[in-house]
């Protein structure tokens, strides 16, 4: 009886476990959502201008935040 418990109590958390990995990323009508200001994790312009200039002083380069590409510190 105690075996049959154990069995079916791992078969259960196991299924749990998978469930949460299911739902992987985020579908189109919640982009919306996402897309708001309240949704950065930074919402302080100053906070976002401080961090863009340590950013800079670290990696000897500005700009590239928004795109993809560059970031060498070639003029």
């Amino acid at each position: 009886m105690l075996n049959k418990l154990i069995r079916s109590s791992i078969v259960i958390t196991a299924i749990y476990m998978l469930a949460g990995c299911s739902d992987l990323g985020v579908k189109p009508w919640e982009r919306d959502l996402l897309a708001q200001d309240e949704m950065n994790l930074i919402n302080d312009p100053i906070e976002t201008s401080l961090n863009d200039h340590v950013y800079f002083s670290k990696e000897a380069s500005s700009g590239g935040q928004g795109f993809a590409g560059g970031g060498c510190g070639c003029n």
